[in-house]
């Protein structure tokens, strides 16, 4: 109760919630928020914005502050799903190949290496162009396989450590399971590290649906904050004076974005004895 008490005392943790809260909101209110149907396309394209079109429309006339609305809901969701699993990729594996040792960590490290090794970026791309189903779960199933590897080495390291601790080993010799040692004595005493790495996650997801969907390797058809960016490039928004096409959805990505950032760093302030003192 006292770190979460002072987890809401930090001005970057306050000021990220806040950011999320806003968010979080939009997409649960879309139906009564969003003046259109995101997918509507009964309006004179490239309106410029009006009473009517708060941000214009598009090249096939759909209402532009619509689809940012409604895009809210998949790009909030692909980021905190993607968070979820990367995290418990991350759990898996590195707590599993830090506690256990030996071989099984051997295996599992090297596992992790390959995935460290090979570009993320470049890897995510290839995997989602060769992929045929196209659709946002695609996106978070790549995201996932390729951003796991970064939190299961930090994860790794820290059950190494807690694993000699005192108080684990006076478990093991009691004769406790495996299982409860690690889900009810080594969990528990990483969860301000996997908090971190959620949001590190989360962020990452964002940033790279919004990639993927720009470069075409995702739905089209889905709306999404990188599907507004990426009809908005097809159809030259910048050149037909449409820049709010472009600027509004970029701004959402960057608010979110930042909101998990700000997450992530109070999370490090509050468990980092320099950086509290700082």
């Amino acid at each position: 109760m006292d770190q979460i008490m002072s987890f809401f005392k930090i001005k970057k943790s306050v000021a990220g919630m806040i950011i999320l809260l806003f968010f979080i909101l939009v997409a649960i209110l879309a139906p009564y928020i969003a003046p259109y149907s995101p997918t509507s396309m009964e309006f004179m394209p490239l309106e410029h914005p009006n009473s009517q079109h708060l941000l214009g429309t598009t090249a096939t006339g759909q209402d532009i502050f619509s689809r940012v609305i409604w895009g809210t809901r998949l790009s909030l969701s692909v980021g905190i799903i993607t968070g979820l699993i990367t995290i418990a990729l991350s759990i898996m594996m590195g707590i599993t190949a830090g506690y256990f040792g030996g071989i099984t960590d051997g295996i599992l490290s090297m596992i992790t290496n390959i995935f460290l090794v090979i570009p993320g970026l470049p890897l995510m791309i290839i995997i989602a162009a060769y992929i045929t189903v196209k659709g946002v779960m695609t996106i978070i199933i790549v995201i996932s396989i390729t951003g796991w590897a970064w939190g299961a080495r930090v994860l790794r390291s820290q059950a190494m450590t807690l694993k000699s601790r005192d108080f684990i080993k006076a478990s093991v010799i009691v004769g406790e399971k495996s299982s409860h040692v690690i889900f009810s004595d080594i969990l528990p005493n990483m969860l301000s590290l996997i908090v971190a790495e959620f949001f590190g996650s989360a962020l990452y997801a964002v940033l790279s649906e919004a990639g993927l969907e720009f470069l075409g390797l995702g739905d089209a058809n889905a709306v999404t904050w990188g599907t507004i960016l990426y009809w908005a490039q097809n159809n030259q928004a910048i050149l037909l004076g449409q820049w709010q096409w472009i600027a509004v959805p970029g701004l959402c990505i960057a608010l979110l974005g930042t909101s998990f950032a700000l997450l992530n760093f109070a999370v490090d302030e509050l468990t980092n004895p320099k950086l509290r003192r700082r």
